[in-house]
C-alpha cells in the first residue's frame, strides 16, 4: 500500500488527485493547499459553484472521501513556506511514499522541493504551458537533480524563441501572443492525466533514488503548433537532466535549504542565476 503527498489541488492537481486516488494501491493521502475556492475557479476546476467561498484542501479531502471511502485523508490548509508547520509537513513527507506537486508558482515549487529532499523521497511536478500550447512532467529522485538544476537546465537549453524578449511559459505576461491566453480546462486535463500516469509509474518502480524509471527527467509534450516553438502538435520530448556541478540549491550536500530566510535567498540566488544576461 502507498501514502501520498500532494500539494496544490487548483484545477490541474485536483485532475491528478482524482486519478491518483482511484488507483487501489492508494491508502493514505496528505493534501497541502492554501487558498479559498473562488467565482473565477469554476469555469476549469472539478468543484461545483456550491463550493465557492469554501477551503480548496476541505472540498478535496472529501471528494476523495466521497470516491475512496477507505482513503485516510489528511488535510494541511497553509502554504508550503508557513513556518509554523515546516515540522509537522516534514514529519508527513517522511511518512509518504511519493510527492506530487501541483503548485502553480515558483517559490512553492522551490519549497516543494526542499520538503521532499529533507524527507529523502521521490517526487513529481506538472506543469501547463500559458495558453494550454503544451506542458512539462518532471520526476525527481532524492539523489538526483534538484528543482534548480532542472529549472536552469530548461531556461538555457530547451526553446529557441523567435528574435525578441525570451517569453517565460509559466506567466501570462508572457512576450508572444499565443501564450497570454490562459489554458484551457482540455488542456490542463490533459496534461494532469500524463502527470498521474507517470507518479503511478514512479511509484511502482523499485528503485527511486538515482534517476527515474523511465531514463528521463522531463518530459516536454506538445499540444498545439506554434511558430518557432512546437513544430508539430502531440510530440514528446524527453530529457534527462544530470545535477549541476555549481547548482545553488544542492550542490553541497550538507546544505539544507530550510523555511523563512535561508529559502527566500536560495530562491532569489536562484532566480537570479536564470535571468537572461
Amino acid at each position: 500500500m502507498a501514502r501520498l503527498f500532494q500539494a496544490g489541488v487548483g484545477s490541474g492537481g485536483m485532475v491528478v488527485l482524482d486519478l491518483l486516488c482511484r488507483d487501489s494501491r492508494i491508502e493514505q493521502i496528505v493534501l497541502v493547499e492554501p487558498d479559498l475556492y473562488a467565482p473565477h475557479n469554476v469555469v476549469r476546476h472539478l468543484f461545483p459553484p456550491s463550493a465557492i467561498g469554501r477551503r480548496k484542501v476541505d472540498v478535496a479531502a472529501e471528494w476523495v472521501r466521497e470516491r475512496r471511502p477507505d482513503v485516510v485523508v489528511h488535510p494541511f490548509c497553509c502554504s508550503l513556506q508557513e513556518s509554523s508547520v515546516q515540522e509537522q509537513l516534514l514529519e508527513a513527507a517522511r511518512r509518504c511514499d511519493i510527492g506530487v506537486c501541483a503548485v502553480d508558482n515558483e517559490p512553492g515549487k522551490y519549497a516543494f522541493d526542499a520538503l521532499m529532499r529533507r524527507a529523502g523521497r521521490p517526487w513529481t511536478l506538472g506543469e501547463v504551458l500559458s495558453g494550454g500550447i503544451g506542458g512539462w512532467v518532471h520526476c525527481f529522485v532524492p539523489d538526483g537533480p534538484c528543482y534548480g538544476c532542472v529549472a536552469s537546465y530548461l531556461q538555457r537549453e530547451v526553446v529557441e524563441a523567435p528574435s525578441g524578449p525570451p517569453p517565460d511559459y509559466s506567466q501570462p505576461q508572457a512576450a508572444h501572443a499565443e501564450l497570454t491566453i490562459p489554458a484551457s480546462a482540455a488542456a490542463i486535463h490533459a496534461m494532469a492525466a500524463l502527470h498521474a500516469l507517470l507518479t503511478l509509474e514512479l511509484l511502482g518502480s523499485p528503485e527511486k533514488s538515482v534517476e527515474s524509471p523511465w531514463g528521463f527527467t522531463s518530459l516536454l509534450w506538445s499540444l498545439q503548433r506554434v511558430e518557432g516553438i512546437f513544430e508539430e502538435p502531440f510530440r514528446s520530448y524527453r530529457f534527462r537532466i544530470p545535477r549541476a556541478p555549481g547548482c545553488l540549491i544542492c550542490s553541497e550536500p550538507d546544505r539544507k535549504v530550510g523555511p523563512g530566510e535561508n529559502l527566500d535567498v536560495a530562491l532569489d540566488q536562484a532566480l537570479a542565476r536564470l535571468a537572461p544576461p
